[in-house]
């Protein structure tokens, strides 16, 4: 992702022109309707903008094409919906969005004419207030008056911001790109889980109505106690059954990802394969600045604060006389916490690293941080929910799993558990949460609570415990999960011996599937087998430029000219790629070397690293002589013996666990600095 980035910000840097023109398209496109909806322009400008700190552009060329796009956007919208009028919503595909269109038309009749300006902030009905004040037919002097104004104070709310965050990127020096690379991933995460929530919200009730009906039919097809029970949950007369019925939807679903992980553990399933290519991957992004960050967040999931927030809550309902709700709120908080260490202690599963933690807390399936503080503020937000008006609710339950989100993955990028162990807590956490809530609901009446001054109490027992936990905790936990580099040595006689069967036999992407065999070995610098496989004919792989891009949609360009798709092992990128082409079919085809760390060390006067690596051929193909597709040849022995043969080595070793890869011998070639 680092080398991606650089990429990235190399181009726009030799090509700052096209980043305007970038701005002004996006900006336009956010003001067109249903694309505007689905394009997220506004996150791209904002990384854009964070590059003014560095010179890469300037901001009052990008302060003005942004203002020039939303400007046009907008105009070009209200023209069409003048010129068309409400026939146009009649049409593919405004037709397919009758909501946003109703919900655009109100906020149009509520504000009047200075909707035009506060729908430029509004997500949503923005990429529609201008079709609609066409429609309406708004007086046109009026519309850009407006238009115009709100497009002047957008541009640069929104991009310096971006430039203020950028210059404060700066600052970490060394340690800001990783930072940036963590900020986005983080930023991704949330908005990914936040629309994954809304799609199920949208999705959900039409869904759980017909399977209700289904389940009605069936029920009432017979006579025993559990058809009862079904009908009498299911009543449509039931001012609650939408709600029971999401539910139990949410309950089986949690339920069936839970034991779907659970048995990914158990047997070693591509996913248990996968937590360590996210670990690696993340251990590259680790710097002093983001562990900081992450140690707070995770010493605010801690077991002390939990504890806080849970006796504050459990004190405000008690003084509130809401007994059942307490015994609720208990048995949540509690419960998930007493279930979580049962599994744990029957699984035995060890952490990712040695974290000093003793007794139960030693072992790492299912996340205790995870499950327990998901049991936790996921109660607060249903409580908080059941009292609050509707549109508050999807507010607060968002803050809630936003908190948990970060909390979670504090855990893993602090190296205290596994991908499947964070996503394995929040499963039962949920789970459990939405088992209690059912039974909550079929028992009476929501009790009153006194939402507002519970949700205060939590704070403040957030604020203060959390703030006296990281008070009293830091300095320990700074050294407790300080990344720890330990590379294991060993001889170069024991690794030509034996000690190479170490190593990994084949590559695992970051999903956790096994891909093609690792059919090289070497140690030594990368800078040593470069400079050899140069003089042999060898060139790095073309960089992802513009140019070596737009050769993929020709057929003429070289198989050594076009850039080579980077391949994940346990999530690292590899150190060194080279290409060369292929003898086998010149002109259609193109050798691979890519070579990635082992942590491993061959020791001696002067240590060496070791590195793993794989050969393979790349066909090239041109469907209909109209563009450049590749594959990978299935053979696996003829690159790494042309490899051997360009080396003149003979080292070519049998690995004794080389199966499951019909066209590979199992041989491995060993290479070092003095060969």
């Amino acid at each position: 992702m680092a080398s991606f980035f650089t990429a990235v910000t190399a181009f726009i840097a030799a090509h700052p022109h096209l980043s305007y023109a970038v701005v002004l398209l996006l900006a336009l496109s956010e003001s067109i309707p249903v694309i505007g909806v689905f394009i997220p322009g506004t996150a791209a400008i904002l990384a854009i903008s964070a590059l003014v700190p560095t010179g890469v552009v300037k901001l009052w060329p990008l302060l003005g094409a942004a203002a020039a796009g939303a400007i046009i956007g907008d105009g070009l919208s209200f023209w069409v919906g003048h010129r068309y009028h409400r026939e146009l919503l009649e049409r593919w595909p405004l037709n397919r969005h009758a909501e946003l269109v109703t919900r655009s038309e109100t906020f149009f009749e509520r504000h009047g004419d200075k909707s035009v300006f506060i729908a430029r902030f509004t997500p949503g009905v923005r990429a529609f207030i201008p079709l609609i004040a066409g429609m309406l037919q708004m007086p046109v002097g009026r519309f850009y008056a407006a238009n115009i104004l709100s497009a002047l104070v957008w541009a640069p709310s929104h991009i310096l911001p971006a430039v203020f965050v950028g210059a404060a990127f700066g600052i970490f020096g060394a340690a800001a790109k990783p930072l940036a690379i963590l900020v986005v991933l983080i930023v991704v995460v949330i908005w990914a889980m936040i629309h994954l929530v809304r799609f199920a919200l949208r999705r959900g009730p039409p869904l759980v109505s017909s399977v209700s009906g289904w389940l009605r039919a069936r029920a009432a097809a017979s006579q025993s106690r559990w058809s009862r029970f079904v009908l009498d949950l299911l009543d449509p007369a039931r001012p609650d059954a939408r709600g029971l019925a999401l539910l139990a939807l949410l309950v089986i679903g949690s339920a069936w990802i839970f034991f779907g992980i659970l048995e990914d553990v158990v047997s070693g399933d591509p996913l248990v394969r996968a937590d360590t290519a996210i670990y690696q991957a993340l251990e590259e992004l680790r710097t002093g600045p983001g562990d900081a960050v992450m140690l707070v967040l995770t010493e605010l999931g801690d077991t002390v604060v939990v504890i806080a927030v849970t006796a504050a809550v459990l004190l405000w309902l008690v003084w509130k006389r809401a007994w059942r709700t307490a015994a609720y709120w208990l048995v949540a908080i509690g419960g998930a916490s007493a279930l979580n260490t049962v599994i744990k202690v029957t699984l035995h599963r060890a952490r990712p690293t040695e974290l000093f933690y003793t007794g139960w807390s030693a072992f790492s399936f299912p996340s205790g941080h995870s499950t327990v503080n998901l049991a936790l503020y996921g109660s607060l937000a249903f409580l908080t929910g059941l009292n609050l008006r509707p549109k508050w609710r999807l507010p607060a339950a968002f803050t809630a799993l936003s908190f948990v989100l970060l909390i979670g993955f504090s855990r893993l990028y602090l190296g205290a558990h596994w991908f499947s162990d964070v996503m394995g807590g929040f499963a039962f956490g949920t789970a459990w949460l939405a088992i209690l809530a059912f039974f909550y609901f079929r028992r009476e009446e929501v009790q009153p609570i006194g939402v507002t001054g519970m949700t205060v109490v939590a704070c403040l027992a957030l604020a203060l415990g959390g703030g006296l936990n990281v008070f009293r905790h830091h300095a320990l936990d700074t050294e407790r999960y300080a990344r720890k580099i330990t590379t294991p040595t060993m001889t170069a006689d024991d690794w030509r011996s034996t000690g190479w069967q170490q190593l990994p036999s084949q590559r695992i992407d970051l999903t956790g599937e096994i891909e093609e065999p690792l059919t090289v070995q070497w140690a030594g610098d990368l800078s040593s087998i470069e400079r050899d496989l140069l003089a042999k004919g060898w060139r790095p792989p073309m960089s992802w430029v513009s140019r070596s891009v737009l050769g993929w949609l020709t057929t003429s360009a070289p198989p050594a000219e076009l850039p080579v798709v980077p391949r994940l092992a346990s999530g690292r990128v590899p150190s060194l790629t080279l290409v060369q082409e292929s003898g086998v079919a010149p002109g259609a085809s193109r050798l691979v070397l890519r070579l990635w760390p082992a942590d491993l060390q061959i020791d001696g006067v002067k240590s060496s690293p070791l590195w793993v690596g794989s050969v393979v051929d790349e066909q090239l193909g041109r469907p209909l002589s109209l563009f450049t597709v590749t594959w990978v040849r299935p053979d696996i022995n003829a690159p790494r013996d042309t490899l051997a043969d360009e080396f003149r080595a003979s080292n070519l070793v049998h690995r004794s666990d080389a199966s499951g890869y019909s066209n590979w011998d199992g041989r491995v070639l060993l290479l070092n600095k003095v060969q």
